[in-house]
């Protein structure tokens, strides 16, 4: 199993609560179309009160079986979609593929 961890910014002029309504109820089910995704789960970035402005609004990570269903995956019409709905939201999005080494639970 591989794991996709994207972090996300969300777009400029748009509020916290405009951005979680759109990740959640929108983006997500764009995301969840795609072939071979086995598990998907969104972070959103916890407000502290004021007290820190985190780098990132957000994290989301996306399990396949392998490194070829990633490819699949992102080569797919459903891939389109999820890539033309990112200007509705995002700024910018930094990602890596990675296998997880559990230390605990």
């Amino acid at each position: 199993m591989v794991k996709i961890v994207a972090f996300v910014r969300k777009r400029d002029g748009l509020t916290q609560d405009a951005f979680r309504a759109h990740w959640q109820e929108h983006h997500a089910n764009l995301v969840a179309a795609l072939p071979g995704l086995r598990r998907y789960v969104q972070n959103p970035a916890l407000d502290m009160g004021g007290r820190r402005e985190w780098p990132y609004d957000g994290a989301a990570e996306l399990w396949f079986d392998d490194v070829e269903a990633v490819r699949a995956a992102f080569e797919s019409q459903e891939a389109d979609r999820v890539r033309e709905d990112e200007p509705n939201l995002t700024k910018a999005i930094d990602w890596f593929l990675a296998t997880e080494f559990p230390v605990k639970g």
